[in-house]
């Protein structure tokens, strides 16, 4: 059935119209509102974020590496310094076009073809975030023409900034330290975008290190106005950086120079103190590295070539570095003796060797020096005398007057890598060795030997101490210098007594007359001393011991040197260590070491003059040496020359390093293995006395 058609009426349509007139426009309203609502929003509560998204689109904010504090010596000259430094980056994140933009670089900085593989080299190796250098320390103009051309090389960052500047280069290398890149698990770990900052560099080692909180300082901000395309429009304010703060040492710079160069070609460390305050002069560790070379980034093949050294250019000899103080320690031993009631007046007969159960123990003069005083026994080294006091006194009466004067003990500095050896006695023994303390180990003590380990720091207190008297703490910031250093728990007398024989050490036909100073009315006291590191047979010393100039380098006997001046009111004290020095080159010994540093304290131009007659015999000053040194080492290795152009990234601070570690090693292995020399030997003095080779004149 079909269904009429259903007829409308005009109220009907005029009713549907506006009800449909009217949700249209309440749709219309409600949309309205949303689009008024949002607008507020964004316009209000989100006024903020959108202003600063806006400005991050108008305005490129640079992070600028904030100036390092300058590291000075006592007197304000610089150790540690800033030079302006316009240097080139790669990101390798935002590098779009490698080959394009090296291209350009090549053309613009005219680079070499090393520079360029170096730089392939390490963008392999880098984070993506991690600026990668190209060049740095270039001219103005080159600088200007990469800025210009800045929006066509995108990743790279042109930076205006300051570079680490070392002037005295390798002399200051383990008291400074230098500064590198940031790595990136440092990065990682605080997330820190001033890390990642073209031209920003950390403390890797030494007081750059160890002072990086003081150093730092505060990074500012470079705002540039730039078009949609990167074209910098105009430069805005630029908030300034806020450089660290500048650490005074109490280092005198000159001295620190002097002593460096004047250890010539030796494997060896100078300390030299103001025995009045125990402000630490002078700190030298060499060979060294350059400091300026490694702030840089230093190559694979430098590095290679500075571990494979067997001076050991990385290790910091000053701290790091033990050895046995062989004869430096009589004067102490004297003191001790003293102290234990002992007169000085009491001889010795020296016949050249001492027979105690089934060894030998011998005395560095084979016929023996006849009968000594202990003046007489400091003065010419004389085994035998100590050998007799101590084994009747025994060590344990010796060994708290070494530690009272400063051996084994670590002290107060801002140095990051002290190792402070041994003071033996028999409690310590029966902790270490479980086992008792024998005879043998009381003689082998007595002339620095056996287990006995001290750091050349420990033995310029040791000269500090015993030269002023006074308990004297070392200071190497001159803001925390320690007076009023109370009086060693001696007797005065005995103090006296040691100093007369140190004394004539030098002035009295003493092994140390080498030394003797040529400055009007300055004489030096001091103590010569050898301390050997190899074993020497019964057989080869019935046959003829071999003189050290026939030994390899590493079998040579240890050269030490104690002293302070003037002699009758000590101001300046010293040590020398020399790393298997064995007395081979009178000019690179270490009392005329000792004599020219002293005499540098008192009158400079002659320690100059002095200096100036046997440097150019060694081969130049440092820096021609390592320059030398460098370019036979590269023309050797010539087939590694451009695997080794690369950066060396993954090395670990120089006193952390490899070649360190296994040096460490080596003589802990040898310190561990004395107890069975001494056992089966009768002792180490047994097979080899104390072979204190100082000449009187």
């Amino acid at each position: 059935m079909t269904r009429a058609p259903r007829i409308a009426t005009e109220a009907q349509q005029g009713y549907t119209f506006s009800r449909r007139a009217w949700l249209l426009g309440t749709a219309q309203l409600g949309v309205g509102g949303l689009l008024v609502a949002r607008m507020g929003w964004l316009a209000i509560a989100e006024n903020e974020r959108y202003s600063t998204l806006s400005e991050s689109n108008r305005v490129n904010n640079t992070m600028i590496p904030p100036r390092r504090g300058w590291i000075v010596d006592r007197a304000g000259h610089p150790i540690a310094d800033n030079r302006t430094d316009f240097r080139v980056d790669l990101i390798p994140d935002r590098v779009e076009d490698l080959d394009r933009t090296l291209a350009l670089l090549q053309k613009l900085l005219d680079l070499t073809p090393e520079d360029l593989l170096r730089v392939r080299a390490d963008l392999k190796k880098a984070a993506g975030f991690q600026p990668v250098q190209v060049v740095d320390n270039i001219s103005w103009e080159r600088f200007a023409a990469v800025q210009v051309r800045q929006p066509e090389l995108p990743g790279v960052a042109p930076t205006r900034g300051f570079a680490r500047n070392y002037p005295a280069g390798a002399a200051v290398a383990h008291l400074t330290g230098y500064v590198g890149t940031a790595t990136a698990e440092q990065y990682k770990a605080t997330k820190d975008p001033l890390l990642v900052t073209p031209g920003f560099k950390v403390g890797k080692d030494g007081l750059e290190k160890t002072l990086e909180k003081q150093l730092r300082g505060t990074p500012g901000a470079k705002r540039v106005e730039v078009t949609a395309r990167g074209k910098v429009v105009a430069e805005l304010a630029t908030r300034p950086d806020i450089p660290g703060k500048t650490q005074k040492l109490t280092i005198d710079v000159g001295l620190q120079e002097y002593a460096a160069r004047r250890l010539g070609t030796n494997s060896g460390s100078v300390v030299v103190f103001d025995c009045q305050t125990g402000e630490m002069l002078a700190m030298v560790s060499m060979p060294a590295y350059d400091p300026n070379s490694f702030s840089a980034g230093i190559s694979h093949l430098e590095w290679q070539m500075l571990s494979a050294n067997d001076h050991v250019p990385l290790m910091n000899k000053v701290t790091q570095g033990l050895y046995p103080p062989g004869s430096t320690v009589k004067p102490m031993n004297g003191l001790a003796l003293l102290e234990a009631g002992v007169s000085p007046d009491e001889r010795i007969f020296c016949s050249g060797s001492l027979r105690v159960g089934n060894g030998i123990f011998h005395c560095h003069k084979k016929r023996g020096h006849g009968p000594l005083d202990l003046r007489n026994a400091i003065a010419q080294s004389c085994d035998i005398y100590f050998y007799e006091m101590i084994r009747r006194l025994g060590y344990d009466r010796v060994a708290p007057i070494a530690r009272m004067v400063g051996l084994g003990q670590k002290f107060d500095l801002p140095l990051a890598t002290q190792r402070y050896g041994t003071v033996p006695d028999s409690a310590w023994k029966s902790r270490k060795y479980k086992s008792n303390w024998t005879v043998a180990d009381s003689l082998n003590a007595s002339i620095g030997q056996g287990y006995v380990l001290a750091n050349p720091l420990q033995l310029a207190v040791m000269a500090a101490r015993i030269g002023s008297g006074r308990m004297i703490q070392p200071s190497l910031l001159a803001d925390h210098v320690h007076s009023g250093a109370a009086a060693l728990t001696v007797n005065p007398d005995h103090l006296r007594i040691v100093r007369e024989g140190m004394w004539k050490v030098v002035n009295g036909g003493g092994t140390g007359g080498a030394s003797r100073m040529y400055v009007p009315g300055i004489q030096l006291a001091a103590k010569t001393g050898t301390a050997q590191v190899r074993r020497i047979t019964m057989a080869e010393r019935r046959g003829g011991v071999l003189k050290n100039a026939s030994l390899p380098f590493k079998l040579r006997d240890h050269a030490l040197f104690v002293c302070f001046a003037p002699a009758d009111n000590p101001r300046y004290a010293a040590a020398i260590v020399l790393e298997h020095g064995g007395h081979t080159v009178r000019n690179l010994d270490s009392p005329m070491i000792g004599r020219d540093i002293m005499t540098w304290l008192f009158d400079r131009d002659l320690a100059m003059k002095s200096l100036a007659e046997v440097e150019p015999t060694w081969g130049g000053d440092i820096r021609t040496r390592m320059a030398a040194e460098a370019a036979a080492y590269r023309a050797a290795n010539a087939a590694e020359t451009e695997a080794g152009l690369g950066t060396e990234t993954d090395a670990p601070a120089p006193t952390a390093a490899p070649a360190v570690e296994a040096v460490t090693r080596a003589r802990n292995a040898n310190a561990d293995a004395t107890p069975g020399d001494i056992a089966n030997t009768g002792g180490v003095a047994g097979t080899t006395g104390s072979p204190d080779t100082g000449t009187p004149d």
